[in-house]
């Protein structure tokens, strides 16, 4: 077992807002995996931050008719309340052009560089690149659109299809498109740095056939993939203002930066030293949790950025030498939207303003727990999933309130009316009651092993399991009955039925903080109780908190 975990998740374009896809593609399975790791007694951190720098930052700019700093800050400020809002709480939210982290990733992202080249392996080549001469600029990569070269699907972007998830040779894409302008795009040519991907075909390949027993099938399968048709190599600046200096003394480097798929994933490294700066006074520190081989390194990306986190990164990070491969790569496909019966991607220009669908507008009307749950209840882990707003009405009233909260309201209102709010004495209990506390621990078990394999989904139904059969086990039981014929029997039901509560605290902790911790005061217990592990029997004659509406029930229509 690893010493420690570094957890991250793919650093969000700081252009645009949140969307319930962007959340349930990696930022809600990251928080999950991390809080059952700390439940679980394992020292964990949670890294993430935006990405400012690069051509999509700059394209928004140039939209709004402002600098990318403003656009990059606005979007960076929004997102991190919007993690807020649902309870991702990250150990830090950096950002790789924000004034607190910028000085620290700069020197990281030109260090990384600087050792790379002076190993060998970057390439400086003089090359055609498209061009686009209305706008007099060259055009990197995702400033084009045109047809794919390889399966021809409309609209890729110069560096990678959506549509099959291939790396895209922009100057091999059919009916180029300048993104400044939307005139065509002509080649002329202009020099760059590229890094020899195909040098490190042999040790990815071996690297990522030691995975196959604990990676999903489906970035091991695509990664391997890419090796047996030869990697590229891939060109590691670009001629655009906005990102991180080439840091190199050639006057062929003069006004490029450095491509930002290079600089972003060293965000995770540069933002863990300030980290360890902010609270140990020494950025050195992250070398415990970057260079350390008993520390697992875990990435959670969506499935556009697999190329990226499977084979680029590592490569990266094996040229340089100085850190750990990933332990592991999560990747989870698409999440789509669900309207009126016809399913489409998030749409910044056909999703309307004010839809839920946006984070900071579904937080205005609805419980972060309801969402989180939704998200993980469609967790796209295998194929892509839709966000149904119908579905999430249905699952949220027949789910979390008909089955989860209905139980705890039977419980607890019960204890409290009928024994003074106290634990009851549980000296009577029966076969039964000890069969289904077995259940609970059956339950933990099974729900922490699947989120150990990342199986959220699967977790989810099982936690879900339990509490139907608390359901069933308080109809059994029927304590309304014994309580007037045999009231020592009515308590040891009670008492049961409030450790299984307990139970539930911890079983929805990694999923539903918040119901965790109404659950846990209204138990009458510190917050801090939340352990992965089967809690003890609350002793009889133990105060309860008062009972509360756990999850609030939805109208049909609350989300038109």
């Amino acid at each position: 077992m690893p010493k420690r975990y570094l957890v991250t998740a793919g650093l969000p374009y700081s252009n645009g807002r949140l969307h319930v896809g962007h959340i349930g593609g990696a930022y809600l399975p990251a928080d999950t995996y991390v809080r059952y790791l700390r439940a679980r007694g394992d020292e964990a951190l949670y890294i993430c931050g935006s990405d400012d720098n690069g051509v999509a930052i700059e394209i928004s700019a140039a939209q709004a008719k402002t600098t990318p700093q403003e656009i990059a800050t606005r979007f960076h400020e929004r997102q991190k309340l919007d993690f807020a809002g649902l309870r991702i709480d990250f150990d830090v939210y950096g950002g790789t052009h924000q004034p607190a982290f910028t000085e620290l990733h700069e020197r990281f992202s030109q260090e990384f560089f600087k050792r790379i080249f002076d190993k060998g392996y970057f390439t400086k080549r003089s090359t055609k690149q498209l061009y686009d001469p209305k706008a007099n600029r060259f055009l990197p990569d995702r400033y084009v659109r045109g047809t794919c070269h390889h399966c021809n699907a409309p609209g890729a972007t110069g560096d990678q299809c959506e549509a099959c998830g291939q790396m895209i040779d922009p100057l091999l894409l059919i009916d180029p498109i300048s993104e400044i302008t939307h005139e065509p795009a002509e080649v002329r040519e202009t020099t760059h740095w590229y890094l020899r991907l195909n040098d490190f075909e042999k040790p990815l390949r071996k690297w990522l056939e030691s995975k196959r027993d604990e990676w999903r099938s489906s970035v091991i399968n695509f990664a391997l993939g890419q090796i047996k048709q030869g990697l590229p190599e891939r060109a590691m600046t670009r001629d655009i203002e906005w990102g991180v200096p080439v840091p190199l003394d050639d006057p062929d480097a003069k006004d490029k930066v450095l491509f930002v798929w290079f600089d972003a994933p060293i965000g995770y490294v540069s933002f863990t030293a300030k980290l360890c700066e902010q609270r140990d006074g020494d950025w050195r520190g992250y070398e415990k949790w970057w260079s350390d081989p008993e520390t697992a390194i875990v990435h959670f990306i969506g499935e556009d950025n697999t190329v990226f986190h499977a084979l680029i990164w590592p490569a990266m990070l094996t040229a340089d030498g100085r850190h750990q491969l990933p332990y592991n790569v999560v990747a989870n496909n698409f999440i789509n939207i669900r309207l009126s019966g016809d399913e489409a991607k998030v749409s910044k220009s056909k999703t309307p303003e004010d839809s839920p669908v946006w984070i900071e507008e579904y937080l205005k009307r609805f419980d972060p727990d309801a969402l989180r749950y939704y998200l993980t209840a469609i967790a796209p882990e295998n194929a892509r999933t839709a966000f149904d707003p119908r579905d999430f009405v249905t699952r949220n009233n027949s789910e979390l309130v008909a089955a989860f909260g209905n139980f705890v309201n039977r419980t607890l209102t019960f204890a409290a009316r009928y024994f003074d709010g106290k634990v009851p004495d549980a000296a009577a209990q029966t076969d039964v009651d000890r069969e289904h506390v077995k259940l609970a621990d059956e339950a933990l078990k099974k729900v922490g092993k699947n989120i150990e394999g990342h199986r959220y989904r699967l977790a989810l139904e099982e936690m879900m399991a339990f509490a139907r059969a608390c359901n069933q086990y308080f109809g059994v039981r029927e304590p309304w009955r014994t309580r007037k014929e045999d009231l020592n029997d009515c308590a040891a039901a009670i008492a049961t039925c409030i450790h299984a509560v307990h139970y539930l605290a911890i079983l929805a902790y990694p999923f539903m903080p918040g119901a965790a911790r109404k659950l846990i005061a209204m138990l009458g217990l510190p917050e801090e109780t939340i352990r992965w592990e089967p809690p003890a029997p609350l002793a009889a004659g133990h105060p309860l908190g008062k009972p509360a509406i756990l999850f609030e029930k939805l109208l049909p229509d609350c989300m038109d």
